[in-house]
């Protein structure tokens, strides 16, 4: 089931609203990213001195310039992991275009999806970025201990918050929330399986600024399988 719902999207890709939200999210990743960076260099430059005080050694100046180096080396770490599960929140923005995009060309017989507000939208964005984004900080002071399973680590978290939060959106949109979510716990292991291969690809250069947009159009044909399991 999973499968067949990622190759029906896979042959979608070429989509031009596929494409649109792809570079959406991709766009408001690296402004975020370099956004964040710039904070960084604002904070060594202002608050870092031009030289310190070293007991038996005197004063040792250029620790800004370190900093600043030291920034950009973390920066480059972060964004390995954190700018896919980013793109991935941004993404959920626009999800509603690509899941349009699914039914129109496999469904087109549907009535008209219910419509979400901006204003909605932007909070579920900013909730599911918060989450995202806390538990992938948390994660990363984990991978220390993880080992050889780092990978299992990032797929597993990664993939319960995608699969959470793409399935509820795309099924919110026909069923209203509150139907969504009971939805989604109904089939919670399906839906993390799906998640879980929506991250795996997270980690792989190029490959992943695809995922989000695959991601969103395999959840919707996976909640039109899902939920045409139920009796009616």
């Amino acid at each position: 089931m999973i499968f067949g719902a990622f190759i029906k999207a896979l042959a979608q890709l070429g989509d031009p609203r596929f494409r649109r939200v792809m570079y959406w999210g991709v766009g408001l990743t690296l402004a975020l990213l370099v956004a964040i960076y710039a904070l960084f260099l604002w904070a060594i430059q202002t608050f870092v001195p031009a030289a310190i005080e070293i007991p038996f050694v005197g004063p040792v100046s250029g620790l800004g310039t370190l900093l600043s180096w030291g920034s950009a080396l973390l920066m480059i770490v972060l964004s390995v992991f954190l700018m896919m599960p980013v793109a991935s929140a941004f993404t959920s923005m626009f999800l509603d275009d690509v899941s349009q995009a699914v039914e129109d060309r496999h469904y087109p017989t549907l009535p008209p999806a219910l419509k979400q507000s901006f204003g909605d939208a932007m909070v579920d964005t900013l909730n599911f970025f918060g989450l995202l984004v806390a538990l992938n900080v948390l994660a990363l002071m984990l991978y220390p201990f993880a080992g050889p399973f780092i990978p299992v680590v990032f797929w597993a978290v990664n993939g319960m918050l995608l699969g959470r939060e793409y399935f509820t959106l795309v099924a919110a949109r026909r069923l209203g929330r509150p139907a969504a979510k009971a939805l989604r716990k109904r089939h919670w292991l399906t839906v993390w399986w799906a998640g879980s291969l929506m991250a795996a690809p997270l980690s792989i250069p190029l490959v992943n600024l695809f995922i989000p947009v695959l991601g969103a159009a395999t959840f919707t044909h996976l909640f039109h399988l899902l939920n045409n399991q139920l009796p009616r």
